[in-house]
C-alpha cells in the first residue's frame, strides 16, 4: 500500500479522480500552496470535510492557472488523480502555512462488466430525458463512475460513500441503484406536474360504450 505526505486543502465537497475542478485560491496559505505546486511540481490533497471530520479525499494536480489577481489570488484548474485515506493530519506542514497529512492510496479492484456499463448508460439517458436535459456523451468503453458521479444528483453523503468504494464494478452498481430509486420518483413528479398543468382546461375524454355493463 503506497503512502505519502501531501499538502492539504480541505473542502466541504467531494473531488473525484479523473475529474477537472475549478478553484478560486485567495487565502495566504493556499496562495503559498499554489506557488509550491508550480515551483516544485507537487500535488496536494482535497480531503472531504463532512460530519466534522476528515478521512477520505483525492490527490490533485494543478493543470492550469487561468487568472491571477493583484492580491495574489488566482483562478486555477485542477485534476483529480487518486483516492486516499488520511492517516494523520497536521494543521501546518513543517514551516509552510498550509496543512498537510500522511495518506495511503486506495488500490483499484474489479473492472466492471459490459452489461453493467450498458445498464448505467440506459438509466442515465432515461434520467436526463425526464429532466428534459441533454444526456452527457458517454462511451461504453471509457465510462468511469467518478466522472459521472456529479451528473446524477447525488447528495454529498452519497458522493462520499462512492469515493470510499475501491471497486469500479461496485461503484457502477452503486450508481445504478441510485438511478433505479430516483427515476420512478422523478417520473411521478413529472406526471403530477402534467396533471396540475391540465387542471382547469377543457378535457377531451373518449366516450364510453354502455351496451355491455353490469350493476354490482
Amino acid at each position: 500500500m503506497t503512502t505519502a505526505i501531501l499538502p492539504m486543502f480541505p473542502l466541504e465537497m467531494v473531488a473525484f479522480p479523473g475529474e477537472p475542478l475549478n478553484l478560486h485560491v485567495f487565502e495566504d496559505r493556499y496562495q503559498q500552496l499554489l506557488q509550491d505546486c508550480e515551483s516544485g511540481g507537487i500535488t496536494f490533497g482535497i480531503p472531504t470535510y463532512i460530519n466534522n471530520s476528515l478521512a477520505y479525499g483525492t490527490e490533485m494536480e494543478v493543470t492550469q492557472v487561468v487568472k491571477r489577481y493583484p492580491s495574489g489570488a488566482a483562478d486555477i484548474i485542477c485534476k483529480g488523480l487518486r483516492v486516499f485515506k488520511l492517516m494523520n493530519f497536521y494543521n501546518t506542514l513543517g514551516e509552510r502555512l498550509y496543512a498537510g497529512g500522511e495518506v495511503t492510496f486506495t488500490e483499484e479492484r474489479q473492472e466492471p462488466s459490459s452489461s453493467r456499463k450498458i445498464r448505467l448508460i440506459t438509466l442515465l439517458s432515461d434520467f436526463y430525458d425526464e429532466l428534459d436535459m441533454k444526456t452527457p456523451e458517454i462511451n461504453v468503453n471509457t465510462i468511469r463512475s467518478f466522472t459521472l458521479a456529479h451528473k446524477m444528483g447525488l447528495t454529498l453523503e452519497q458522493e462520499y460513500e462512492l469515493l470510499q468504494i475501491p471497486s469500479e464494478d461496485r461503484r457502477l452498481q452503486y450508481l445504478i441503484e441510485h438511478l433505479e430509486i430516483a427515476l420512478p420518483t422523478l417520473k411521478s413528479v413529472n406526471r403530477t406536474k402534467r396533471l396540475i398543468a391540465l387542471n382547469g382546461h377543457f378535457k377531451n375524454f373518449d366516450p364510453l360504450d354502455f351496451e355491455d355493463y353490469n350493476i354490482q
